[in-house]
């Protein structure tokens, strides 16, 4: 998420916005956030979202006819802008491997009704382009950073991962004014809960936001159990005992962070919280894969194919009418439904994470 100054979207004159339909689902939520996955290959290799042994070198990936163009995406995003969503993020895969993601933001900037354009990254390749993204008009930026230790990041990369370079990444992020910069964590037990204390430290007092985030059950390949969850409540004690904290309210509806600042003034925390603490009653947010699929949830077993539609010349009026169709009979809600101990044991085959951002 970018050059916006705070976790709150960016204002823009009214006067600038084109009439607006809000459309809500089957549960009343808006329709208010579309996430866009750029391309579906990535150049870390976690182990919680895209395994080295199963992403190895002759895996197929989707090859560049099978993904959406630029031209496409805008077509969509604009359709979707006059549907009631008001914020944009790009994420992959690693959006920062399409060599041509600026024109895309400056093309999504100039949209009406959007106030809020984002992107997440590993921020291995963000030192070079963050400056040339701000002037493209990117609001903010969230960098995905699960541990301070250069071992454990290394590991939990893929072996991939250069600690300093996404640490560049972030600092150039900063001083090209794509804050305030969110610093995303995925902890497991026995991984990287050890280096959450080092993380928090590092960060305090920078303005950057860190946020905690319970290892999820996404995807179908991340070996996901119970047992590797460490609750955003246990590691709220933890912090307690080391820094005072005190609560925030929301920026916005729909927010899925847990908010805390330091008592001592020195920054802010949050606590994303899917496994102990799920959130889908706000949930606002629809998702766009890099193939043309669009999925309600994050933990979605299907979705619905906008790529064939786009390539038979679908006109914006008949696009609009597929998005309402898909929103209106919207009714997701597996983070509440699912039994948290029994979720390791879900036999139904979901949409995998780097297909759709997270």
């Amino acid at each position: 998420m970018h050059n916006a100054p705070m976790d709150t979207p960016v204002n823009k004159s009214s006067d600038n916005m084109e009439s607006q339909v809000t459309i809500k689902d089957a549960l009343s939520r808006p329709l208010h956030d579309l996430r866009i996955s750029l391309l579906d290959r990535c150049n870390f290799r976690c182990p919680y979202c895209m395994p080295a042994t199963e992403y190895h070198a002759d895996y197929q990936f989707l090859k560049k006819q099978q993904r959406l163009t630029h031209d496409e995406i805008l077509k969509i995003a604009g359709v979707a802008a006059n549907l009631g969503v008001r914020k944009l993020r790009l994420t992959g895969g690693e959006p920062l491997l399409d060599k041509k993601i600026t024109s895309l933001v400056s093309g999504l900037a100039g949209l009406p009704n959007i106030n809020d354009l984002a992107l997440t990254t590993n921020g291995m390749l963000l030192a070079p382009v963050a400056r040339q993204l701000a002037d493209a008009g990117l609001h903010r930026v969230t960098i995905s950073l699960d541990s301070i230790d250069e071992q454990v990041f290394r590991r939990m990369s893929g072996n991939r991962g250069d600690l300093q370079q996404v640490l560049r990444g972030i600092e150039a992020a900063s001083e090209a004014g794509l804050a305030p910069l969110k610093i995303n964590a995925v902890i497991q037990r026995g991984v990287n809960d050890h280096t959450v204390l080092p993380l928090l430290e590092y960060f305090r007092g920078s303005g950057h936001i860190v946020r905690l985030i319970e290892f999820m059950d996404v995807g179908n390949r991340n070996g996901w159990r119970m047992n590797q969850v460490v609750p955003s409540a246990e590691l709220l004690n933890i912090i307690q005992d080391k820094w005072p904290l005190n609560v925030v309210g929301q920026n916005y509806p729909g927010e899925v962070a847990r908010r805390y600042t330091y008592a001592d003034g020195q920054g802010e925390i949050g606590f994303i919280s899917s496994m102990t603490k799920p959130f889908c009653g706000s949930c606002n947010r629809a998702r766009l894969s890099a193939d043309g699929v669009l999925y309600t949830c994050l933990f979605a077993t299907n979705g619905t194919n906008l790529l064939e539609p786009l390539r038979h010349g679908v006109s914006v009026d008949e696009l609009a009418d597929i998005l309402k169709r898909i929103w209106l009979q919207r009714a997701d809600r597996y983070s509440e439904l699912r039994r948290p101990d029994v979720a390791e044991h879900h036999a139904l085959s979901k949409v995998e994470m780097y297909r759709i951002g997270g």
